[in-house]
């Protein structure tokens, strides 16, 4: 099935990649770090609907004037976005005026819109597909919302449901259910403006659990069903795929920094050790040996290392899992009330910077009583092992989302809103087909 992607009318932006060795660039806005990708696509067989990439600038940077995804201090934004992004491009040798952003916050809303129209001339073409879901986008307008996705979720034919791709085939009435992500208009107009400011083009946003997904699954991963948790700084955000397509996403607002918090405050040790602490010693499952095992705790305020508290690592482990534990349990409600969870079957990737926790797997599977597995991104070359991790995942399938060739349709050929994301992204992907 092919995955559609709509920005918003909001967003403005000109096509990603303009010349048959293009650039693409990638910026994942978190509330812990800023990470840029630029990649080149090059030359060669398209495989899967997808170019080869190779990343040729990684830049990253302390998240700063971010909380839970949001923009909290325009001016603190704007500078972690400059200098993420100036250290990606001086290691490309390129200057890029063109991003696709990943973001976490703007509380992401799932709904499903299904609409059936009149085929004319009884053969289904991609112009066909293009009305419909732009019929579906019409007929949907949230209040106070943007539309980041829309993505077609079943296809039907003349009433036969289950349809993967129905181009080609003969019928007189075609219908979708469409899958409408929204999010929040003013985050979203915010952060636009933050990448504005460091004279960039937003040229598509994709939620992260979206992007994610992109990045670290395999093919029968996402056909039989699978939940993408992505545990990020600030947010840990949830996405379901079924039958290759997103059907359902959400997030909860805690993350990563909220067990930093509860170390600093539990412990009275600043930030900067309780970040350590967790990343050197921290837990999610208790051990035989925790009892024993002495942790030195530097004290806030204090600069004599001999003021430093003693103490074992148990109590560590007894601050984070607790946190971990309410967010796998966070998720596994919004799994069970969205009526999806049944979609993911037994199957539960976690990525993010946050998964990396140790023990973090082994809780998970407990919680949800799935099968659990840490992704990192699986489709990018060029990647070093630092920055080819769980923590890079939104930032990796954000290149892979800027390949998918949409059926744009804010929709149709002849669209008079010619330079909506829809008809470009649209001319990028027939660009893609033409050449290679």
């Amino acid at each position: 099935m092919n995955m559609v992607s709509l920005g918003s009318r909001s967003f403005q932006g000109r096509p990603v990649a303009a010349g048959r060795s293009g650039t693409i660039a990638a910026l994942d806005v978190g509330s812990s770090k800023i990470s840029c990708f630029i990649a080149r696509i090059e030359a060669g067989r398209i495989a899967n609907g997808h170019a080869p990439v190779r990343v040729i600038g990684i830049g990253h940077q302390v998240s700063r004037g971010i909380r839970a995804g949001t923009v909290v201090d325009m001016d603190a934004a704007e500078e972690a976005i400059r200098v993420a992004v100036d250290a990606a491009e001086r290691m490309a040798g390129v200057t890029i005026r063109d991003v696709i952003v990943g973001m976490s916050g703007a509380e992401p809303k799932s709904q499903t819109v299904g609409v059936k129209a009149a085929v004319a001339g009884g053969e289904i073409s991609d112009s066909d597909l293009g009305r419909l879901i732009g019929h579906a986008q019409n007929n949907f307008q949230p209040e106070g919302r943007d539309v980041l996705h829309a993505i077609p979720a079943n296809y039907s034919v003349d009433d036969a449901r289950g349809v993967r791709d129905p181009r080609g085939m003969f019928g007189e009435r075609l219908g979708v259910e469409v899958h409408m992500v929204s999010g929040l208009r003013g985050p979203l107009r915010n952060l636009e403006l933050c990448i504005e400011r460091c004279h960039l083009t937003v040229a598509g946003i994709a939620v992260s659990p979206y992007a994610s997904g992109l990045a670290c699954l395999v093919e029968d991963e996402m056909d039989l069903g699978v939940a993408v948790i992505d545990m990020g700084g600030g947010t840990t955000t949830l996405g379901i795929f079924f039958e290759g397509a997103m059907v359902y996403c959400d997030a909860v607002p805690i993350g990563g920094n909220h067990i930093t918090n509860d170390i600093a405050r539990g412990l009275s040790t600043p930030l900067a050790h309780a970040e350590r602490m967790k990343t050197l010693y921290g837990s999610a499952l208790a051990s035989p040996s925790d009892e024993r095992e002495m942790i030195d705790v530097p004290q806030v305020g204090e600069s004599d290392a001999d003021a430093a508290n003693h103490i074992p690592r148990s109590m560590l482990t007894g601050i984070i899992q607790p946190r971990l534990e309410e967010t796998f349990e966070l998720v596994r409600d919004r799994m069970e009330a969205s009526g999806y969870g049944r979609l993911a079957g037994r199957r539960v990737v976690l990525t993010g910077g946050a998964s990396q926790l140790n023990g973090a797997r082994e809780l998970a599977a407990r919680m949800l009583d799935k099968q659990v597995r840490v992704g990192q991104p699986i489709r990018l070359t060029g990647l070093a092992e630092a920055t080819g991790g769980p923590a890079f995942s939104t930032c990796a399938g954000l290149l892979t989302y800027s390949q998918i060739s949409p059926l744009e349709a804010a929709g149709a050929e002849d669209d008079a809103e010619g330079g909506s994301p829809g008809g470009q992204f649209r001319r990028f992907g027939r660009w893609l087909k033409e050449n290679f």
